[in-house]
């Protein structure tokens, strides 16, 4: 059986993907992600890591939220509702940005794409779908726009990787929507499609948009398409990349956009957290005209000694995890100063890496710190972000 995203398995009151019956004859192993049965992994997540870095993954994201919002003051709505100044993109361009609180804390956080010039669709985390909806229900409830959350008719793919353009582009089916619809023009249109760029494209005749975006660190496309599509396109696209495509769960996701220095929401941010504080002040529209959700908050700036996020690396295997304290010294009379959000032992670099919440005087690049370790004190020491950038 199929499910459609949003459907429910009866005897356990599980979510389940319109592509769990192919991850399950893969073989793939799953866990609870909010509320979702996703796989964590085919075979291990080294190999799966890996995968991405050298060649190209395949990642299933339907449990991810698209809610749309339209109509002719969508662009002013969305000002308001959120940190970014999303009038200023065009149709066709994506943007990063915040839904944040009124005490400035990150409600969540979200890409949004300008899909028409009275629309736009905004990808939410799984976890947050609904309360993102209904913010944004509230929030543009004085503008003329309207506010549809169309997860449950949405699947999306990712395909990550540097082989990841060459496969898409020899996987038949493609055209781009409109007169002509022909492979040529859309091989042509994604050789030419920038960074959080968007196409309206098809495939075997049916609507999809490929966006140029991941989560990974490395080139890649996300394509949103109708979910009792999904399953032909995931095997299509496996089929024409062969060995190169590695179907791949969330477990490697979660390395390599920690290894690109990328925050996961409940980890690197929540409502606790100021943008400025983990890093994100840029994207925070402060010279944009009018009011926004938060900005009172933001203009004023978190507490005096409020920590930041920075990165860390150590030398050996062991890896700090989330959770753990890090100290300003080895010895007993060292002081907390901060904990880990987020930590590996990094695939690609060889040597533990982390992102951590630490003292603003010790954030600075070459501090050196201390990690708990279950029970030991790991040298660690405060690196830029991100630890991995691939060759343009």
């Amino acid at each position: 059986m199929t499910d459609a995203p949003g459907t429910t398995d009866p005897g356990t009151n599980e979510r389940r993907s319109p592509l769990d019956e192919v991850h399950r004859a893969a073989g793939a192993s799953f866990t609870d992600f909010a509320g979702w049965q996703m796989p964590v992994r085919y075979s291990s997540d080294l190999a799966e890591h890996h995968a991405v870095r050298e060649h190209a993954g395949l990642f299933d994201l339907s449990h991810m939220g698209e809610i749309v919002v339209v109509g002719p003051e969508a662009s002013d709505a969305l000002d308001y509702a959120l940190a970014g100044k999303l009038s200023a993109i065009v149709e066709g361009q994506a943007k990063y940005s915040l839904l944040l609180g009124r005490d400035g804390g990150v409600i969540d956080d979200l890409v949004i794409y300008r899909t028409g010039p009275d629309r736009y669709m905004v990808v939410a985390n799984a976890a947050n779908r609904h309360v993102v909806a209904e913010e944004l229900r509230a929030r543009t409830a004085p503008f003329e726009a309207d506010v549809f959350d169309e997860s449950d008719d949405i699947a999306l793919v990712a395909l990550q990787g540097p082989d990841a353009l060459e496969v898409l582009q020899q996987t038949p089916g493609f055209g781009i929507e409109g007169p002509g619809n022909d492979e040529e023009d859309f091989v042509a249109a994604l050789a030419a499609l920038k960074y959080y760029r968007a196409i309206a494209a098809t495939w075997e005749g049916a609507p999809v948009l490929v966006a140029r975006t991941g989560y990974t660190g490395e080139d890649g496309f996300e394509l949103y398409v109708a979910p009792e599509r999904a399953k032909a396109l995931w095997e299509a696209l496996q089929e024409t990349g062969g060995p190169r495509v590695v179907p791949c769960g969330l477990a490697s996701r979660d390395t390599l956009r920690l290894e690109a220095g990328m925050p996961l929401y409940g980890h690197e941010l929540s409502r606790d957290i100021l943008p400025v504080q983990a890093g994100l002040g840029r994207v925070v529209a402060l010279t944009k005209d009018g009011d926004f959700v938060g900005r009172a908050a933001i203009e004023q700036g978190p507490a005096e000694g409020a920590p930041v996020l920075v990165g860390l690396t150590a030398d050996g295997r062991r890896a700090p995890r989330a959770g753990y304290e890090v100290y300003d010294g080895e010895g007993d009379d060292a002081r907390k100063v901060g904990e880990i959000t987020s930590g590996a032992l990094s695939p690609t670099l060889g040597h533990p890496v982390a992102m951590a919440f630490v003292a603003p005087d010790l954030a600075e690049v070459g501090s050196s710190l201390f990690v708990d370790v279950r029970g030991t004190r790991v040298a660690a020491s405060v690196t830029a972000l991100p630890f991995y950038k691939r060759d343009a």
